[in-house]
């Protein structure tokens, strides 16, 4: 088996002891705060973490994001080309950023100086830590000595199985960065409401139903888990939350009794996903059953059972 790298975008909120441990290339995109633009970054201290979500609330207008450009994404595959490595490059919902179409373009000036260089990418169709828990499939897979070729055929053919299982305190938020449609937006307005969220086909996340109070929502959520979740005791779950530790743990703890899965870890989103995303999330990300065309079962899954909850 060849020697290959696994590279991703900042949108895979993997922090620094998850590259380290799994031996990931980040390329890290831009931020655009109100104070001027700064390079994307996976690492911080609580402090500074809740002094982002703090300020952002105030002036989510004075804040956007920039994927990596083509001239980045190609400094890279051009330094791993020259070394005759090969590269499996993971990207955030082409839906919803640009950076697989600018990875793809580097790739082919890449391949015009490089002809046999072997660069594959991929498009997650997923942002955050539900991107990340793709990229440590992949690596996993190479560690197990699986090929390029093999991983990034496996990754084709599940990435649809990554489920988001969750809410969003505020809905509007993300609705105006346009990871929602407007139409759904007044949900998170609503006092004591819970947007229930599970990624779509195009990396979008959309409500699939809406519950009166925290104690219900788990019930709900926890169930949704069950219904949709395939081998949990074989996995690592991760829980993506923004300005909701307290909920994360009460969830971490839920999730670890009901489903005793090998770990459930809490992780922060940082500001590449965060901007975009908005305080208040607070979601486990898992793999299951293919999601359905439309969230049709997913749907109606969720209307029974909320129903159930009376």
């Amino acid at each position: 088996m060849s020697k290959y790298a696994i590279i991703a975008d900042a949108s895979c909120d993997l922090g620094e002891a998850f590259q380290k441990e799994y031996d990931i290339r980040v390329i890290f995109g831009h931020l655009h705060y109100p104070q001027g633009e700064v390079e994307a970054f996976l690492s911080w201290d609580e402090r500074k973490r809740d002094t982002f979500y703090k300020e952002l609330s105030k002036n989510p207008d004075g804040y956007s994001t920039a994927p990596p450009n083509v001239e980045e994404f190609k400094a890279v595959f051009l330094e791993y080309a020259q070394k005759g490595e090969d590269v499996l490059c993971i990207t955030i919902s082409g839906g919803i950023s640009g950076a697989c179409d600018f990875a793809t373009q580097a790739k082919n000036e890449v391949l015009r100086q490089y002809p046999n260089a072997r660069i594959i990418i991929i498009d997650s169709l997923r942002f955050s830590i539900g991107h990340g828990l793709l990229v440590i499939l992949a690596a996993k897979l190479r560690a197990m000595g699986r090929g390029i070729d093999e991983v990034g055929a496996y990754l084709e053919d599940n990435k649809n199985r990554i489920h988001q299982c969750g809410w969003l305190d505020d809905l509007s938020f993300v609705a105006k960065k346009g990871r929602l449609t407007h139409s759904k937006a007044f949900f998170g307005k609503l006092a004591g409401v819970k947007p229930i969220g599970e990624f779509d086909y195009n990396g979008l996340t959309t409500v699939i139903g809406k519950v009166k109070g925290a104690k219900k929502a788990y019930s709900v959520l926890l169930n949704y888990i069950e219904n949709t979740i395939e081998n949990p005791s074989e996995q690592t779950i991760f829980i993506a939350q923004t300005s909701r530790y307290a909920q994360a743990e009460k969830y971490q703890a839920m999730i670890r009794e009901r489903f005793k899965p090998k770990e459930v870890i809490i992780v922060d989103v940082f500001p590449f996903c965060g901007i975009n995303i908005g305080p208040g999330l607070m979601a486990a990300y898992y793999i299951g059953k293919p999601i359905s065309k439309g969230l049709t079962e997913e749907k109606t899954l969720v209307e029974r059972l909320i129903k159930a909850e009376g």
